[in-house]
């Protein structure tokens, strides 16, 4: 499997702008690319917001599940 294009440090991204950012940085990825995504929490809001505004858009591997650090692989189908 290819390394992911974009890697997305969410605790690092500004609160209020952290889900937009995210979102957006996911919407612009081609397909068949993925972007790898580091949190200090399980983001599974964030994850099923995405599939609720692209239902079956990505495939989701989490690479890294805590309890501290989750790292999850998207990549766009």
């Amino acid at each position: 499997m290819a390394e992911p294009v974009i890697i997305i440090n969410a605790p690092l991204l500004p609160p209020p702008l952290k889900h937009q950012t995210i979102l957006a940085t996911f919407a612009a990825l081609p397909q068949g690319y993925s972007a790898l995504l580091i949190n200090d929490h399980d983001p599974k809001p964030l994850l099923y917001q995405l599939d609720a505004e692209q239902p079956g858009a990505f495939s989701v591997e989490y690479e890294e599940s805590g309890p501290s650090r989750f790292a999850i692989r998207l990549t766009r189908n």
